[in-house]
Formats: structure tokens, C-alpha cells, sequence
């Protein structure tokens, strides 16, 4: 069977760049080590077997997902530390249980007594032990509490109290680092982030239970950090691939993206320096990128076959997707 070249295949197609990937992952197993932490690639971005197996080679085997979906994959790749990283409820918690009984553990997170409450009810009759951390707002506001929140002793009592659950720890996603506009800025958002974790886990350890778990997350602030004492691991993701996001922060540089999308250009309009491509924003993702003239939204820098930048980025205009100069 003869192998196919790139020009065989059908556009819009994922391109990967196999050594860029394996010298990012390489950079922040690097800097784990640098800070003295363990390293739980969050497999978000991802969802790919082959790219968890690279990222979690030399590492503790740890992984982090968004959905159970996810866990469920990875669980059946022979994956046992597995941290679900959103909000549980009681009702997702038979999912987990059906999950563990293959050997993983997947641990939770909580943030609010109420929700405690109800799901240690329902992990009481359910076969297995169920393993929890307490999500902390380091500054992002948009879920966990407040290291000095009385709920999180509250929350802590809720788990250890369990008749099968376990309190693991404690956790913080800095996803605020991506509005930083300087590596000063990310530096003391991940000195906020430390600070708020172990803050929280003090407080736990005050009140005699146990908590071997203080877990940091966010590619920004894992590169930059200079200090994560009290911190056990991080949950970086992007990392993996790279962004034009992660470049204009400075994560990154361009010759970090390991990922690019080739597509067939299917119109020219040559007098205005457009062309148009068979690859929509569900090819080239909505996340953000550089911004382009007007309320334009750009989604990627436009290269020819052999990577090499043309005279434009690619943008989301009102005739659809466009390279322009």
C-alpha cells in the first residue's frame, strides 16, 4: 500500500506536528520539575489517546478532564488518577461509580455545602468510595470559595463525614491569567492562585483532617510561576499545542503551535486581497485569537502548504471566513 501525502487529504483537515508537540510537552514536564510538582495534563484540548500517552510519559500518570466522556476514554486506556475537574452533581455520580468499578478512581470537585450534602446521601448507596476535592476562587469568580469562606471547613466536614467518601484536597483553576497583559501580571496571578490553596488547605489541616492534595491549574501561570511552595501539582492543557492566544500573552511563541488546519481555498477575489476557504469557525475553533480591523475576529494567521506565513490573518468578516492582507 503506497502512503499518501498530504495533498491526499480532504479539507478541511487537523494538521499535527508531532516533534513541536513533543518539545512543548518537554518544556512543562521541564518546569514541573523546576517547581517541584507533579504534573496532571488536562486532557481537554486533547481528547486524543496517543497525545495522553506522550504527555503522561516520565510523569506520575495523572490526567485531568472536563467531562465524564472523557474520563470514560481515558479510564479504558488503563488510566487510574483521573481528575474530573468540573462541578459534580449527585445525579453524574452512578457515571463515576460505573467508571471505578473498571479499576480508575476519578476524583470530584465540590464548592457549596448544599451540593455536598446531597451527594454524599448518594454515594451512600452506591458500591465504591468516592475521592473529592474543595474548589477555591483564586480570582477568576467564576466558581469555587474563598479560601477564608467558613464553607470550606464546612464543605471539608460534609466529605470527611461520608461513610464512603474521602476529602483529597483542594483545588484552583487561574483562568484569569488569560487576561493578563504581562508575564509580571501572570507571574502574580500564580502567586495569588499558590497563596489562595494553600491558604485553604492550612485551614483544612487546622482542623485535624487530612488533605495531601493542593492542585494549581492554567498553562500561563504553570510556565511563569516562580514559586509553588505548598502547591503539589499543576493541571496545565493548551500547553500541548499552543495557541495564537498563548503567543499574544506570551506562553508561547509561533514556532510553538503544533497545531494547524490546512483548507482548500474555494474563491479569490485578487483586486480586494481575499480569498475564500472551505474551513468555517467549527474548523478553526471560536476561542480567541488576534484582533482583527473593525470588530473582525481573527481566528489564525493564514501559511502557505510549507508553513510559511502569507501577507494576512485569517478573520471571521461579514463574508465569511477570509484571508486578508
Amino acid at each position: 500500500m503506497t502512503e499518501g501525502t498530504i495533498h491526499d487529504l480532504r479539507t478541511p483537515s487537523l494538521l499535527l506536528d508531532r516533534g513541536i508537540l513533543k518539545r512543548n510537552l518537554r518544556r512543562m514536564a521541564g518546569r514541573a520539575t523546576e517547581l517541584d510538582v507533579a504534573l496532571r495534563p488536562h486532557m481537554k484540548t486533547a481528547k486524543c489517546l496517543e497525545v495522553a500517552a506522550l504527555a503522561t510519559d516520565g510523569q506520575a500518570g495523572g490526567v485531568t478532564v472536563s467531562t465524564l466522556a472523557e474520563a470514560e476514554a481515558l479510564a479504558g486506556a488503563g488510566y487510574r488518577d483521573i481528575l474530573y475537574g468540573v462541578g459534580i452533581t449527585p445525579d453524574k455520580l452512578a457515571a463515576v461509580a460505573a467508571i471505578q468499578a473498571g479499576g480508575a478512581r476519578v476524583a470530584m470537585v465540590l464548592d457549596d455545602p448544599e451540593t455536598a450534602k446531597a451527594v454524599v446521601e448518594r454515594a451512600a448507596v452506591l458500591n465504591g468510595s468516592f475521592a473529592f476535592l474543595i474548589e477555591i476562587d483564586s480570582g477568576q469568580h467564576r466558581a469555587g470559595l474563598q479560601p477564608d469562606d467558613p464553607q470550606v471547613l464546612e464543605v471539608a466536614g460534609i466529605i470527611d463525614g461520608g461513610g464512603n467518601t474521602e476529602l483529597l484536597g483542594v483545588m484552583s483553576h487561574a483562568g484569569h491569567s488569560y487576561n493578563c497583559a504581562s508575564i509580571a501580571e501572570i507571574q502574580a496571578v500564580a502567586a495569588a492562585e499558590r497563596d489562595a490553596v494553600v491558604a485553604a488547605a492550612g485551614a483544612i489541616g487546622g482542623r485535624g483532617l487530612t488533605c495531601p492534595v493542593v492542585s494549581v491549574g492554567s498553562t500561563p501561570t504553570a510556565l511563569h510561576a516562580r514559586d509553588l511552595t505548598g502547591v503539589t501539582e499543576m493541571r496545565p492543557g493548551v500547553y500541548m499545542f499552543g495557541d495564537l492566544y498563548q503567543t499574544a500573552i506570551g506562553s508561547c511563541g509561533p514556532e510553538d503551535i503544533a497545531l494547524s488546519v490546512m483548507a482548500a481555498v474555494v474563491g479569490r477575489r485578487p483586486a480586494e486581497g481575499r480569498a475564500l476557504i472551505d474551513a468555517g469557525a467549527l474548523a478553526l475553533s471560536q476561542d480567541r485569537g488576534w484582533q482583527g480591523p473593525g470588530d473582525e475576529v481573527c481566528y489564525g494567521v493564514a501559511v502557505d502548504i510549507d508553513g510559511r506565513p502569507l501577507p494576512g490573518r485569517l478573520c471571521n468578516t461579514k463574508y465569511g471566513l477570509s484571508a486578508f492582507r
